[in-house]
Order: structure tokens, then C-alpha cells, then sequence
């Protein structure tokens, strides 16, 4: 009885999206603390997507439940991952390009993921289409399914009509042109009230019903008939289309027509009955011959034929009706049940979020940016406790003490002494520090060589770029390598000042290890090597008087000052807040967060009390550091007996072992945090180059699909140019002939030429690329001027000498899962020992 269209498909091409997705995820969203491995659910979004994009071209109801899957797995991730940084080159060919004389089609590649999910929704409104299409339109439960199917396409092809120019940023396949989207839109929705008119005559509706109907059936096509014939649509649809639908134009004014007479038979009006099925006949039969189809609506013709026989057999011999002209017909009123449905926010049944532990992006960004803010006060906050205690270490080192206290005889190693020896070895000595020193230039030579191998990647790609620009000029018309890879160059000159400044921390390290190696020798060695090292001034009696009591008492308030502020410092550490929910019930509440006030309410209640005890500390220092001078310099004066230079080589020799017990400790955490930083700093930069690869990856296949096309162009192009004309026949009079010259009995025909097939629009350009910041986290060396994202202040500047790591970024890194990536498989990930 009915003849409905199905949109054709839109062909997708087999990618990868594992490794991008794998790198993408690890390298935004993990952290050291909180490693996140989404291995298992991207590959079962993988699996998803390939029985997706070809289940669609099985046009059944089942297939729609697959393709549904996948779209709203899709748009869940691309709300919680940035859409444009995915570096995987999606490629679609246009829905209706039927290929050419050279084979290929017109495709599109973009590598993003509004991209993938533009064209996954329009394969959801043609395969609709197509299940509407293969309903069965005589038993109810088809024409419910089919109604809705239309209903729920036109309203995904008018939302895409009004979002995918924004979506894409480039200009799209004709398929996506706005102008299409409109008018298969406006198709789908006369389609769907078609459908919802013959539901009206399966029921046996009222025939005025039925005519509403019908006659916004004939407007609904009347507008699609006026989109589809726009010229960028035209020229691409199917030929059929249009003669059908203006057919169904005039056939549906027809039926309207006719169940209106049925309407006028009712009221015994006569006349207006005979005019309307006139005008019926007249119209069926101008669907017919539109059409082409001379079965369009015959049932519905030969009933009109009939009645307009019976009303004029009755009207002659009974009611001799006037039949009024059929301008003057009064207006059948129209009845609108299609309409454009709109996009569900879960298509499929009982959608789960395969990546449900990834927050959405602002809220990722909101607590990447609360991070960083609790990185800097941590910060700063320890690194005020650590320069406060070194200030206090070196004043008391100064001042031989405590071990003046304990050197009364001079004949035995004070027992502060014999405690920093029995610490240092401990700890491993010297050795263990000269080891971990010995470290340093592998580290960093591991991590210079991926930052190189990055950067070489982009060369290549960018110099490959620049020769084929060169070679096709005008006709290479995608988006330069400069202007994607600005962020990427930007990233590496980061990271490369990290590196430097890293270097120049190297070098303050050594120079530190050099200057106090003597002394940790000594401590290394233990107590009798020490006491052999050191000079006997000889006994100068006892010592003991009441400014040493009093220094002794404020040694161990020194004591009691450091182990709070050691406490106090891993309070700070451990502090945490979780900020994920605040930021998602503000994202719900108000749709958009500000983090600048929630972090610092938080951050405040978190951390405000250990401000104060920082604060209440640091005062305490001043206060007991005068209290010791006095006490000091009042014990000197109260001290008798042996004064001489052997007195003073020994004072000094005390000093130099204090120190160097206190520079041991220095560098051992300075060496165990820097090797930390440089480890972290790898699997950053093995991320960063898994980003470098897959961008590369994707301008490799995005240049292999270009060159495709040119070279297709070229053979068109040379297949397109016409041979040299042939010289005209030679003209001659046979001998004894009276006849004129003669041309050839034939005439010479050109070749005919194939029209060319749509042109091959601009290959997409990538998307902007941006950096993976660095995770943020406690980092005790970001105190030093120079660090990117950080600048330290004047007073950090002050202490740049006590603070040889100072340079390493106020971030932490994600944790390297399987180092080193492509391209290194000769660095393997050696362990901090």
C-alpha cells in the first residue's frame, strides 16, 4: 500500500582506539596517588564500536540496541575526556556519494570524538529510517514502531542540522551539510505523519480525522520537497526522491479530498461532495504521473471514480445540488500528530557507564586546579618548617653545640656525635650517598632522551608536511604541522627548563656532597675513627656550670621544636580533603563550579590550624635562638682552664663533624626526593610521548588519505581532458563525377565525458593539542625561581642556597606503568634503591 525511503548509511573505517585512549586516560587522569587503569573497559569500548559500525548495515530492530550501546557509551566519555585531544583519525564516507569511475568516495577524517559521535548519530537516524521502512505498515504494532522510528530520526537529523557545524569545526561530507540535515529531516517527518494516516485508516477514524491528516501530510511534504530541491541537496540525493515526494504532495491533497466527500455524503451535501471528488480523481492522478508509480493510491482512486459516479447518478436525479467550483471549497483544517522527537539522554534500555570512575572534565579541571593550590601551600608551608630548622642547625653547628656541652674532659667523642655516626651508618655512610649521587646522570640522561625522541617525531612530521606542501602547493590543503604542534613545542621547552634547572640542582648537590665528604667519612667510620681524627687538648676540669645547665635545657627544647615540626610536617602531607563530590553536586546544582571559592573554603578548614602551628613555631625559633646566644656566650665567660689553639682545632673539628652529620641528612632526602622526581618525570614524559605518537599516528593516516585523494584527482583529471581534434575529412570529386564534394557518411563524435564526482573537501585539521599537565602533589623542591608553572617567591629565593632541589616542579607525577614507550626499549626502568 505505501511506499516509505531509508537514508543510506554512512560507511565507517576499522581504527584503533585502545592505545590512544589508554595513553589519553593515563596520562590526564592518573596520579601517583591514585593510578587509574581503564585497560579492561576501553577495550571492551572497542569491541563495542567494531560490532557497532557494522551491525547498522543489518537493518533489523536488534541492530538499533547495539548502535544505541555505543552511542551512549560514547557520549558519556566525551563529556569526562577532552573530545578534541584524542588523537585517533576517525574516517567516514558520505552517506550518498556512490563512488566514481576511479573508484574511492568522499570521506572525512577527524580525530576527535564529537566527530565519531555526529556520525554514529546519523547512522542511528538512518538505520531507523531503514527498520521504519521494513515495517510491516497493515498490522498495528508496525505502524506504532514505524511512527516512532520516523518521529526519532527527524528529530536526531534536526539536531544535528543545528549542532554539527560546531561539533566539527571543519567543513563536512554533504551528508552533514546543514542544508542535507534539514531536508531528510523534514523527510522523516512526513514520512512519520504518512504512517500516522494510514494508523488513521487501520483504526477506521472518522473520515474528517483522516482528512487533518492527510492534508498536513501533503504540507509536511510540500517542505521537504522545497529543501530536497536546494541545490547542494539535490545533487546528491537519490534521483527517485524528488518526483516521489511531490507526487505524495499532490496524492495526499487527493485522499484528503476524498475523505471529505465521504464527510459531505454525511451531511447530505451533494454538491460540495461531487466538486471534492473531482478534485480527488484530479490530484491521485497527478501523484500518479509525478511519481511515476501508477500504483500509488489506485485503491483510493478507484473509490473515488466511484463515488463521483454514485453522487452524480444521485445529484441528477434527486438532489440537484449546485457543484461549486473547487476554489471555493471550504478549507479542510490540518491536524499535526509527527514531530521531531527529541534526543533521549540514554538511547539504550539500561545503559552503564563503562568509564563511571572518570569524573567529567570540569570537574577533572576543577580538582587538577585544587590541587595545585593545596601543592603550593603544602609547599609552602613545609618549606618555611625545613628552612627555619636549617637556619637553626647551622647556628648551632656554629656554635659547637650541643657537643661543647658534652666536651668537658676533651678526651672522648661528645655523645651528640657518637648518635650522628650511629644515624649516618645507618643510613649507609658515605657510600650510599656517593651510590645515589653516581645515579643522577642516568636519570637524567633517560629522561633527556624521550624529551629528544619526542621532539623528533614532530620534526619529521612537520618536515614531511612542509615537502608535500611544497609538491602539491594549493592542492595540500590541510591545516599545517606548525600550527598543531605550537602547544607541543611550548610543552617541550618546558620541559626542558625543568630539566635544566634540575641540572643546575645536580651541581649544587655535588658541591655540597664535596664540601662536607670529609666530615661524613669520619661520621661513616664510627666512633673510634672519629675520636682518632680528632685533637686532645688535654682535660680542662669540670666544665659544668650554670649558663651550661641552662644550654642543656634549651637543647632539649631544640629537640622538642624539631620532632613537632616533624609532626606538624606529616599533618601536612597527609591532610586530605575530598573535593570530588563538592565539585560534581556543584556542577549539578548551579551547572557550572567555582573553584576558586570551594578550594579555598576547603583549604582553609583543612589546613588552618597547621598555618597557625607553622606560624607558632617559627616565633618559638626566634625566641629560643636568643635565649641560647646569651646562654652561650655566658657559658664561654664562666668556662676556666685549657683555651689555647689545640682547644680551638678540636671546637672546629666538632663543628665540621656536626655539619657534615646535618648535610648527610640534607642530601640523602634531597637525593632519594630528586631521584623520585626524575623516575616520576619519566612516565610524564613517556605519556607526553605516547601523545607525540598518536598525533603523528594520526597526521600519517590523515596525509595517506589526502594523498589518496589527490592522486584519484589526478587520474580524473587526465581521464577529464579531451584528445586534439582530428583534421576535417579530406573532401574530393570522384573522376567523371558532376556531384559537389561529399563529407564523410559519418559524422566524428567526441568522447563523452563522465561528470566528475563531488570534490573532495579539505581534510580535517587536528584539533589543538592540549599539554597533560603535570599531576599535581606535594613536592618539597619547588622553591627556586625559574620553575614554569610556579615562580617562588623573594624569600624562596633567599633560601635557594640551602635548597639544592629547589627547582623541581610543585607537582606529582603520574606513576610510569611500563616504561620506557615506543622507541626505547633500551632504557629499562632501573629502581631507586
Amino acid at each position: 500500500m505505501a511506499e516509505v525511503v531509508a537514508l543510506p548509511l554512512k560507511k565507517p573505517s576499522d581504527v584503533d582506539v585502545v592505545k590512544p585512549l589508554v595513553n589519553l586516560i593515563t596520562s590526564t587522569f592518573s596520579t601517583a596517588d591514585n593510578p587509574e587503569d581503564y585497560s579492561s573497559q576501553i577495550q571492551e569500548f572497542s569491541k563495542l564500536r567494531n560490532h557497532a559500525i557494522w551491525k547498522a548495515f543489518e537493518k533489523y530492530e536488534s541492530s538499533l540496541e547495539v548502535i544505541y550501546r555505543y552511542y551512549d557509551q560514547l557520549h558519556a566519555l566525551e563529556a569526562k575526556i577532552p573530545p578534541t585531544d584524542v588523537q585517533i583519525p576517525f574516517k567516514w564516507k558520505d552517506a550518498f556519494n556512490k563512488g566514481s569511475l576511479f573508484g574511492g568516495r568522499v570521506s572525512l577524517t577527524i580525530s576527535s570524538l564529537s566527530y565519531e559521535r555526529v556520525c554514529i548519530l546519523y547512522n542511528i537516524a538512518a538505520l531507523q529510517s531503514a527498520v521504519a521502512a521494513n515495517q510491516s505498515l497493515e498490522t498495528n504494532e508496525g505502524l506504532k514502531l514505524a511512527a516512532k522510528l520516523f518521529q526519532q530520526s527527524a528529530g536526531i537529523l534536526l539536531h544535528l542540522k543545528n549542532t554539527v557545524i560546531g561539533a566539527i569545526q571543519v567543513e563536512p561530507t554533504p551528508d552533514l551539510n546543514p542544508e542535507t540535515l534539514h531536508a531528510l529531516s523534514s523527510f522523516m517527518l512526513a514520512q512519520a505523519q504518512e504512517v500516522f494516516v494510514y494508523k488513521a485508516m487501520f483504526d477506521r477514524m472518522k473520515e474528517a480525522v483522516t482528512a487533518k491528516l492527510c492534508i498536513q501530510c501533503s504540507e509536511f511534504y510540500a517542505e521537504a520537497m522545497m529543501m530536497l530541491q536546494k541545490d547542494s541537496v539535490r545533487q546528491i540525493i537519490d534521483k527517485d526522491w524528488i518526483p516521489l515526494v511531490a507526487g505524495k504532495q499532490a496524492a495526499f491533497i487527493g485522499l484528503a479530498q476524498y475523505f471529505q466527500s465521504v464527510v459531505c455524503k454525511g451531511n447530505k451535501e451533494i454538491g460540495e461532495e461531487i466538486a471534492r471528488l473531482q478534485t480527488a480523481i484530479e490530484l491521485l492522478k497527478s501523484g500518479q504521473q509525478r511519481s511515476s508509480r501508477t500504483h500509488l493510491f489506485q485503491d483510493y482512486l478507484t473509490k473515488a471514480e466511484r463515488a463521483l459516479a454514485d453522487a452524480n447518478k444521485d445529484n441528477d436525479f434527486i438532489y440537484h445540488d449546485r457543484i461549486p467550483d473547487s476554489k471555493h471549497l471550504p478549507v479542510i483544517q490540518k491536524a499535526a500528530l509527527a514531530k521531531p522527537l527529541p534526543i533521549p539522554e540514554h538511547f539504550s534500555s539500561n545503559f552503564s557507564d563503562l568509564f563511571a570512575g572518570l569524573v567529567p572534565m570540569p570537574v577533572h579541571q576543577a580538582l587538577a586546579a585544587y590541587e595545585v593550590r593545596k601543592a603550593e601551600l603544602v609547599n609552602r608551608e613545609i618549606n618555611e618548617l625545613r628552612v627555619a630548622t636549617q637556619f637553626l642547625n647551622g647556628v648551632l653547628a656554629s656554635l659547637n653545640l650541643p657537643a661543647a656541652l658534652e666536651d668537658t674532659s676533651g678526651e672522648v667523642v661528645p655523645q651528640s656525635l657518637v648518635e650522628k655516626s650511629v644515624a649516618v651508618s645507618s643510613m649507609g655512610g658515605l657510600s650510599k650517598l656517593d651510590s645515589m649521587i653516581s645515579e643522577l646522570p642516568e636519570l637524567l640522561q633517560r629522561n633527556t632522551d624521550i624529551l629528544n625522541e619526542a621532539e623528533r617525531m614532530l620534526n619529521e612530521e612537520e618536515a614531511s608536511d612542509k615537502q608535500l606542501k611544497e609538491q602539491f602547493k594549493e592542492k595540500w590543503n590541510r591545516t599545517p604541522s606548525a600550527k598543531l604542534t605550537e602547544t607541543f613545542k611550548s610543552n617541550i621547552s618546558k620541559y626542558r627548563e625543568i630539566i635544566n634547572t634540575a641540572i643546575n640542582a645536580d651541581k649544587i648537590i655535588r658541591e655540597k656532597f664535596e664540601a662536607h665528604k670529609r666530615g661524613m667519612n669520619l661520621l661513616s667510620g664510627g666512633v673510634e675513627y672519629m675520636k682518632a681524627s680528632l685533637p686532645h687538648p688535654g682535660s680542662g676540669g669540670n666544665q659544668d656550670t650554670d649558663a651550661s645547665r641552662l644550654l642543656r635545657g634549651l637543647m632539649e627544647e631544640v629537640e622538642t621544636l624539631k620532632a613537632e615540626r616533624d609532626t606538624i610536617e606529616g599533618e601536612l602531607k597527609s591532610a586530605t580533603t575530598d573535593m570530588k563530590e563538592k565539585f560534581l553536586m556543584s556542577l549539578a546544582d548551579q551547572g557550572s563550579i567555582n573553584e576558586a571559592a570551594l578550594s579555598t573554603e576547603a583549604l582553609g578548614r583543612s589546613y588552618g590550624t597547621l598555618q597557625q602551628q607553622v606560624k607558632e613555631s617559627l616565633s618559638r625559633q626566634q625566641t629560643l635562638l636568643a635565649r641560647i646566644q646569651d646562654a652561650n656566650n655566658e657559658m664561654i665567660q664562666q668556662r676556666s682552664g685549657t683555651d689555647g689553639s689545640s682547644r680551638q682545632e678540636r671546637d672546629v673539628a666538632l663543628k665540621e663533624l656536626a655539619a657534615a652529620h646535618d648535610a648527610f641528612v640534607e642530601l640523602q632526602r634531597h637525593l632519594s626526593e630528586g631521584a623520585k622526581f626524575y623516575n616520576d618525570l619519566t612516565s610524564v614524559l613517556v605519556a607526553f610521548q605516547n601523545k607525540v605518537s598518536d598525533f603523528c599516528f594520526a597526521r600519517k593516516t590523515e596525509k595517506e588519505e589526502l594523498m589518496k585523494d589527490l592522486t584519484q584527482d589526478l587520474s580524473r583529471d587526465s581521464a577529464k581532458k579531451e584528445p586534439p581534434a582530428r583534421p576535417p575529412p579530406p573532401q574530393f570529386t570522384p573522376a567523371g563525377s558532376m556531384e559537389s564534394t561529399a563529407s564523410l557518411p559519418y559524422p566524428l563524435q567526441q568522447p563523452q565525458i563522465m561528470p566528475m564526482p563531488y570534490a573532495q573537501p579539505p581534510i580535517a585539521p587536528y584539533p589543538q593539542y592540549t599539554a597533560c599537565a603535570l599531576p599535581t602533589g606535594y613536592n618539597p623542591y619547588a622553591t627556586i625561581a625559574g620553575y614554569p608553572h610556579h615562580p617562588a617567591t623573594s624569600h624562596q629565593q633567599q633560601q635557594q642556597q640551602h635548597h639544592p632541589y629547589a627547582a623541581y616542579p610543585q607537582q606529582q607525577y603520574t606513576v610510569y606503568p611500563t616504561y620506557p614507550g615506543p622507541g626505547y626499549q633500551n632504557y629499562p626502568h632501573k629502581p631507586v634503591p
